[in-house]
């Protein structure tokens, strides 16, 4: 089911929560809508699922004008952030409470839960209580619940946000796993961009109740359209645009800021034309990668990501004078920030 949003907006009162927003999504893709807090991403979620009404424009699914239908003629599935599992009810029959107010059958009931139970690798729990579950096992019950229904459209708000990180990095993959094998399209939202990077075929990225970019993962962090994506999107250095790491490099200087990711850095211990003497500050060991905090003679802070064979080769001692090259730097226009 493809989901079509055309210029919606939705006002609460006078805060604009969103603002001429339109956004194509394909049938069976995984989308994710990233943002920051107040952003947007969970009022759009909730106007294409029903649950509110834009003021106005249009939500389309599969090409017919949903915009006025109630929730239950959407055929979609919607998982909240805090599981929302009946207590009472055994993870089984949380999992076919959707299938007894839709009527189903006994038999027909006990058979998709039993798949269901399988689909989400909760086998041999079906009779425990949420109580005795692990969180991540509950966010499991809860997306097995919504798919029971068989819905058009899979939507997710923060799904993993109430969960410690080592679960959340294991039940992203899996919900990427998932989705290649139900196939449903699924839209959830986040604020983590390494989780919507990891996760999702598209990202939709809003700010401010409007859509800033929307594009692949890798399109959206090679090629960002706004200062606010580059900044939101991965680590990045925000310096002006005269600072000394960029005068013997040909920068442009027309634009005041220039953005520069850590990982676009080079550091050598020996000076040349092109590099800018630095100070490293600190060494901040993330294990995999090692990340350099340095202050250049102008007084601007630097970051930069070097991995474990860069760090042994060069040898770094806090204190130690090193010597700057930026790769690849990015400014933009004025009237783009």
């Amino acid at each position: 089911m493809g989901i079509t949003v055309d210029n919606v907006s939705k006002q609460f009162g006078s805060f604009k929560a969103v603002e001429h927003v339109s956004v194509e999504i394909k049938s069976g893709s995984l989308v994710a809508l990233l943002g920051p807090s107040g952003s947007g991403k969970s009022t759009l979620l909730r106007l294409i699922a029903g649950l509110e009404k834009p003021d106005s424009g249009r939500i389309l699914l599969t090409g017919k004008d949903a915009t006025n239908a109630s929730v239950q003629d959407r055929q979609v599935g919607f998982v909240f952030q805090h599981y929302a599992l009946f207590k009472h009810l055994t993870i089984r029959q949380n999992i076919g409470f959707g299938l007894e107010i839709a009527k189903w059958k006994k038999p027909r009931i006990s058979d998709r839960v039993n798949e269901l139970i399988d689909l989400v690798q909760l086998q041999g729990m079906g009779d425990r209580y949420p109580s005795q579950l692990s969180g991540g096992q509950r966010q499991r019950v809860a997306l097995a619940r919504a798919l029971a229904i068989e819905p058009g459209v899979l939507l997710l708000d923060e799904p993993f946000g109430a969960l410690d990180a080592k679960v959340r990095k294991d039940l992203r993959s899996w919900l990427r796993h998932l989705h290649d094998k139900v196939n449903v399209t699924t839209v959830f939202v986040t604020h983590d961009q390494e989780e919507a990077m990891e996760v999702s075929d598209e990202l939709v990225v809003m700010n401010h109740g409007k859509v800033e970019q929307i594009g692949s993962p890798a399109e959206i962090y090679d090629h960002p359209a706004t200062p606010f994506v580059m900044s939101f999107i991965g680590p990045v250095n925000v310096l002006p645009s005269h600072s000394q790491i960029f005068q013997r490099n040909g920068f442009d200087p027309t634009h005041a800021e220039a953005f520069l990711r850590p990982h676009d850095i080079i550091i050598e211990t020996s000076p040349d034309a092109a590099s800018a003497p630095a100070t490293l500050d600190r060494l901040v060991h993330l294990g995999w990668e090692i990340q350099a905090e340095l202050t250049l003679e102008d007084g601007q802070t630097v970051s930069v990501f070097l991995t474990r064979e860069q760090f042994d080769q060069l040898q770094l001692q806090p204190s130690q004078q090193v010597y700057l090259k930026p790769k690849k730097a990015k400014s933009f226009a004025l009237q783009d920030a």
